[in-house]
């Protein structure tokens, strides 16, 4: 594929919008117990809200905004005091809950509490740059996989859990975005996403002036900063390039564009469906469309995470979905030619699986700053919807930083 002639109109435009949107983003608390390189959070001890305050929080969400999921994260939710109560306060909502953590506090006993409480999903951190102790301690991406792999084990053990994972990738990861990918192909029967997210930071080499409102700031006080020149352009388009390298048929189906550049692929979305011995195929944009249009005229949002049973019913999608889409089409192609070289593969489950590359914060060259649009990841702060990845220039700026093209 080439996909430097990846063009919108070949994709599905996932429908999210500010009011309507399948994910929003609460932060109970900004403590952690990592230091990830590039973590748009300062790292605050004895942060934790008021249980309270995060019930008012969910009000906002539910006040102003369609919600299919909430990703609680932080700081690392697991340290939140009240987070199985949490849990249970969003499953109340009939919300599902989806817990943003880099896994080191998790345990099968914790789990199981978390469980019972109504979790619906994990999405595990896990990269080289996290800074890591013990057995993990300066482990590269590939390595990193058994890490990985014992967090997905672990859900699958305790059953009925979405399974996703995320990585920051930087100028050197990069490289590994193509092994992690045919990772999750090996264990296609027990995770359910991966998202690769690109390095944003403010660096030297940037040509701008910052402001909040007319007063200019120093960018070093921004916490997101790097003193060192670092490569923060890396796109979604320069990931998939990687992985077509060695997955020539690697294929998109949907995206989500930029604020006010349509063909920036913020979110690059991926559904391809298989077993663990072979990828049939990948869903085009008339899947994607079908999916999001038949679950919001049902459950009057959109779709987020999809349960592990959903996520099971590949053979379901490739038999009865085929008509409508070229991409389902092909790969029931694959799928017959596979089961005819051995009929007994009929009762192998095929799955579904999301592939996902996010592009964030894009500065051009006349300052504008290119967001998500319809963004995903909106949290709130002082009653309001914000950019979850940029609120710490609303606690320490309180406004949103501009960045101006130096003279």
């Amino acid at each position: 594929m080439d996909t430097n002639g990846l063009l919108p109109t070949d994709l599905y435009r996932l429908p999210w919008t500010l009011p309507d949107n399948a994910i929003s983003w609460l932060e109970p608390t900004a403590q952690c117990n990592l230091a990830c390189d590039g973590c748009y959070r300062f790292n605050e001890k004895n942060s934790h809200k008021p249980l309270d305050e995060v019930r008012q929080e969910l009000d906002i969400f539910q006040k102003f905004r369609k919600t299919d999921c909430i990703s609680i994260a932080g700081g690392e939710p697991l340290l939140y005091p009240h987070i199985i109560d949490l849990v249970a306060e969003i499953k109340s909502r009939n919300i599902k809950p989806i817990i943003n953590t880099n896994g080191v506090a998790l345990t099968k006993a914790f789990l199981k509490e978390l469980k019972n409480a109504g979790v619906f999903g994990f999405t595990f951190h896990v990269d080289s740059k996290q800074g890591r102790s013990g057995d993990w301690k300066n482990k590269n991406e590939l390595e990193l996989n058994e890490l990985r792999y014992y967090y997905a084990r672990m859900l699958a053990d305790v059953k009925n859990i979405a399974c996703s994972f995320n990585a920051t990738v930087y100028d050197d990861t990069l490289q590994y975005v193509p092994s992690l990918i045919n990772w999750a192909h090996e264990n296609i029967d027990i995770v359910n996403t991966i998202v690769f997210i690109a390095f944003r930071h403010i660096v030297p080499q940037m040509q701008f002036d910052w402001y909040a409102y007319d007063r200019k700031v120093d960018w070093q006080n921004v916490h997101y900063h790097s003193d060192d020149e670092r490569k923060v352009d890396i796109k979604s388009t320069d990931m998939l390039k990687e992985t077509v390298k060695v997955f020539p048929d690697f294929k998109p189906a949907a995206y989500l564009n930029g604020t006010h550049q349509s063909d920036a692929y913020k979110w690059l979305l991926t559904e391809r469906v298989g077993n663990k011995d072979k990828i049939f195929g990948y869903a085009g944009e008339k899947f994607m469309e079908l999916i999001m249009a038949a679950y919001h005229f049902r459950n009057n949002r959109y779709l987020s995470y999809a349960s592990p049973g959903t996520i099971k019913m590949g053979k379901s999608s490739i038999l009865l979905l085929w008509p409508f889409d070229k991409g389902i089409k092909k790969a029931l192609k694959n799928y017959l030619s596979y089961i005819v070289k051995n009929p007994f593969r009929i009762f192998k489950r095929a799955n579904l699986q999301t592939v996902l590359f996010i592009q964030p914060v894009d500065f051009k060259e006349d300052g504008s700053q290119v967001m998500c649009d319809g963004c995903p990841d909106i949290t709130v702060y002082k009653d309001r919807l914000v950019w979850s990845c940029r609120l710490e220039e609303q606690k320490q700026f309180n406004t949103f930083l501009r960045s101006i093209p130096r003279s």
